[in-house]
């Protein structure tokens, strides 16, 4: 019997059937060591040589592991095929015991017979290299973690934290907000004439006046233009006809992918991780058990196999006819800073349309399914054609312009339409316009408008800048985005990210002290340094102790200085109970308490309960549920009647009890069911 190690549970199916009877797969769910947890666990003296240990709930999982392997023939470890996948397999080989050299790394970017299959045959060494990169990034992650969360805490406010890649995301956030309330509006008015050709009506702008651009910054002046050519003919001096062509679009990447999902499903970053996962690792699908239905879900590249790219190509050719797919295979080229570890994100089989398995989809996996099934037909389509119009028109003094545009050949659009946005310009066909005519307007209009600030950042544009400035990699952008939200620093309002006060003082208390490291540009470089690991070999040993040479003095000056951003405690009305002074509401490691005005003469404290949401009924004594929080920032649910009830559980309740046992029913995963027996309940 073979021994197949892969990270998650949910693969264990769909991959035991392209394996066969020969063959046992035992799922890690994820990583098994790490830096520890209480500790720095990096040498700083030996060259920052970490200090690897079994995670705490893994060691019963290790011991069944190192059973299995002991029982097995071989043991072939197919961990995800990028550097956390291959650090992730490192880490295995080192508890199991496998010589370094042993060819026991198989990969594959899909879950598919063939793929699965190929892998096989193909068995390699652990990449040291790409472990090596591997480990400088959790090095750097666990320098800036360790060393400067606990400063901000002591500067700003406990239970905070900074990020080598996070607080650069976060600046953005930030420097993005400080652009907006900084940018002051400029009137303008644009005029509009809505000229008339046979029955035709169509829209031409001001343009010009004595043939320069012009455009009217208050009401006097775009009412004076409207006055001078409301009666007059509008001339036809120019008209100008060209055909142009838009290209299809490359397949998906996890940041295509991420923005195209938010801006045309309304799929959060965290609904299209989890969907995009589940469809990689496999779902179950009517009558053919589960099946994995997209390639590996975190990449940078726009490149695909020769056997995907003549499927697809087949498929459009079937779906549509010959003249949508062009004579040679549309090639994308590749980003100057993309790993381009794999291929894109795409369909695995053709012919498993979206349609075809909606019913077995959850909304989100069939929403993302369908953007990446047809992102990539769109991929291998021919080139979308236009018929354009621009035409000019003079009226006394002023210079008059209108466009059209006209759908030719639909090509790649008939399978895919790309997002342009909330304020697209509008386009129109123009009926057919002959220089020398003259043309009556039906009327012509101005309204006041005003510039406006640039767009606050949305989950999609915040992926697209990270990716545009090379902030962080494919794996991190989703992750980044999500401690931004839950560590408060920024909130969101509709689909726009708006830094929270929290962000904004964490931000400038970094741009204080720690701004030759937490920006872009020597983020970016940051990322180069760990591509040069693995793909040439560097030393990551050097490139982290460089980062801590600088680093550390900057963390020496920012502890010792004497600037502080912390709020002031709150007087409350509350009178002290040991010596009659007021308390005081202050924030520590585990929330909001409250301490005696008069400290440290008395050193009472007190707890301090925020207006709690009711959340159900207690099945003791009838009163309300309410939500708290534990020392550990943990939630649980007590009764509001403590301490007459004690009454406490860790999920919401109904107030009533189990019809088989008696106990309290609770409300678990939208579900009503029985804290102790079975029972569930429709």
């Amino acid at each position: 019997m073979n021994l197949v190690v892969i990270e998650a549970p949910a693969k264990r199916d769909t991959l035991k059937k392209y394996l066969g009877s020969g063959y046992d797969v035992f799922a890690t769910k994820g990583h098994i060591r790490d830096l520890p947890q209480k500790s720095f666990g990096l040498d700083v003296n030996n060259h920052f040589e970490p200090k690897y240990e079994i995670m705490p709930d893994k060691r019963q999982l290790i011991s069944d592991l190192k059973s299995k392997a002991a029982n097995a023939d071989n043991v072939l470890i197919a961990t995800d095929p990028d550097r956390e996948g291959e650090a992730i397999a490192w880490h295995i080989a080192n508890v199991l015991g496998i010589d370094k050299n042993k060819k026991c790394r198989i990969q594959f970017n899909e879950i598919s017979q063939k793929a699965v299959q190929n892998a096989l045959t193909q068995p390699r060494a652990i990449d040291q290299n790409l472990v090596n990169a591997q480990q400088a990034r959790r090095a750097l992650d666990r320098i800036v973690g360790y060393k400067l969360s606990p400063i901000l805490c002591k500067k700003i406010k406990p239970r905070l934290s900074a990020g080598r890649v996070q607080s650069v995301a976060l600046k953005l956030v930030v420097d993005r907000e400080k652009e907006i309330e900084a940018f002051k509006p400029e009137e303008y008015w644009p005029v509009t004439a809505f000229l008339i050709k046979n029955s035709d009506v169509f829209k031409a702008s001001l343009e010009k006046k004595n043939g320069k651009k012009f455009l009217p910054a208050n009401e006097a002046e775009a009412k004076r233009v409207v006055d001078e050519v409301k009666d007059q003919p509008f001339l036809t001096t120019k008209v100008k006809r060209s055909t142009t062509k838009s290209h299809a679009p490359a397949p998906f990447t996890t940041s295509t992918m991420q923005q195209d999902a938010l801006n045309k499903a309304g799929l959060s970053i965290k609904r299209t991780t989890a969907a995009a996962q589940q469809l990689y690792e496999g779902v179950e699908i009517a009558g053919e058990g589960k099946l994995a239905l997209i390639t590996y879900i975190r990449t940078d590249s726009t490149r695909v196999s020769v056997d995907a790219q003549n499927a697809c190509r087949e498929f459009a050719k079937k779906m549509y006819g010959d003249k949508f797919v062009p004579e040679k295979p549309n090639i994308y080229a590749k980003k100057a800073n993309a790993q381009d570890a794999h291929e894109a994100i795409r369909p695995i089989n053709m012919n498993i349309t979206p349609e075809k398995v909606k019913a077995s989809l959850s909304p989100d996996n069939y929403k993302l399914y369908k953007l990446i099934y047809e992102r990539f037909l769109a991929s291998q389509m021919s080139d979308a054609i236009y018929s354009n119009v621009t035409a000019n028109f003079s009226a006394k003094d002023y210079e008059f312009k209108a466009v059209g545009k006209t759908m030719e050949f639909a090509g790649y659009t008939a399978a895919y339409k790309e997002f342009e946005g909330d304020e697209k310009q509008e386009i129109s066909k123009l009926p057919v316009l002959d220089e020398g005519e003259r043309l009556p307007a039906k009327e012509v209009k101005t309204e006041q408008k005003f510039t406006k600030p640039p767009a606050r950042y949305t989950e999609a544009s915040l992926v697209k800048a990270m990716e545009e400035k090379g902030i962080g990699r494919p794996a991190t952008y989703a992750a980044t985005i999500m401690v931004l939200q839950t560590r408060e620093y920024v909130t969101k309002d509709g689909k726009s990210l708006v830094p929270t006060e929290l962000g904004r003082k964490v931000t400038e208390y970094l741009e204080k002290f720690f701004s030759s490291v937490i920006n872009v540009k020597f983020t970016a470089n940051m990322e180069n340094r760990l591509d040069d690991i693995a793909t040439q070999n560097d030393d990551w040993h050097d490139v982290v102790e460089s980062f801590w040479s600088g680093f550390s003095k900057l963390l020496s000056a920012s502890d010792a200085s004497g600037f502080s951003l912390k709020a002031e405690p709150q007087e409350t009305d509350i009178i002290c109970d040991k010596c009659g002074h007021k308390m005081l509401l202050r924030e520590g490691r585990y929330g909001k308490f409250l301490g005696c005005s008069n400290f440290p003469k008395c050193r009472n404290i007190m707890p301090y309960e925020e207006q709690q949401k009711v959340v159900g009924k207690c099945p003791e004594c009838g009163g309300d549920v309410v939500a708290r929080k534990s020392k550990r920032g943990k939630t649980f649910f007590s009764c509001a009647n403590y301490p007459t009830c004690k009454f406490m559980s860790w999920y919401p309740t109904t107030g009533k009890r189990c019809p088989n046992c008696n106990e309290p029913l609770i409300i678990k995963n939208k579900k009503i069911v029985c804290s102790k027996c079975d029972y569930k309940e429709q």
